[in-house]
């Protein structure tokens, strides 16, 4: 696909920029499979339209909340395959969310030790 540079499109990093990621990420997004092909205009270089970039967004959600890469190429290659595959993406995340509510109990719980000494140390100091 060849996008016109009138077209609102970014630079590669630009996309990275907007994204959070580096531009060495978004290649390697691109060459595991996560990312489509990105447009290229008239000399060769990638051109993100706002639909790459919202895909990026979302591919950096999934990942801050922990899904694995190989659910990630699942995700894509299940996207690329249209409406058909709607109940097997719903369940691919409801896996993931179930996952991460888990990560989130543990972290309430690891944060309730934290805030536990933290007063016990306030209180030593305040005993001094």
């Amino acid at each position: 696909m060849n996008v016109s540079t009138k077209d609102m499109t970014l630079t590669v990093g630009e996309a990275a920029e907007r994204v959070g990621l580096t531009t060495y990420t978004l290649r390697w997004y691109e060459q595991e499979g996560l990312v489509a092909p990105v447009g290229r205009d008239a000399v060769g270089r990638r051109r993100y339209t706002a639909g790459d970039v919202n895909w990026l967004l979302l591919l950096t959600r999934l990942r801050r909340t922990g899904m694995p890469v190989r659910d990630m190429r699942r995700y894509a290659e299940l996207a690329r395959q249209g409406d058909r595959t709607l109940g097997a993406r719903r369940a691919l995340f409801e896996a993931h969310r179930a996952r991460v509510l888990s990560r989130m109990a543990e972290l309430e719980e690891d944060l309730s030790v934290l805030n536990y000494k933290i007063d016990a140390y306030r209180r030593a100091e305040e005993e001094k």
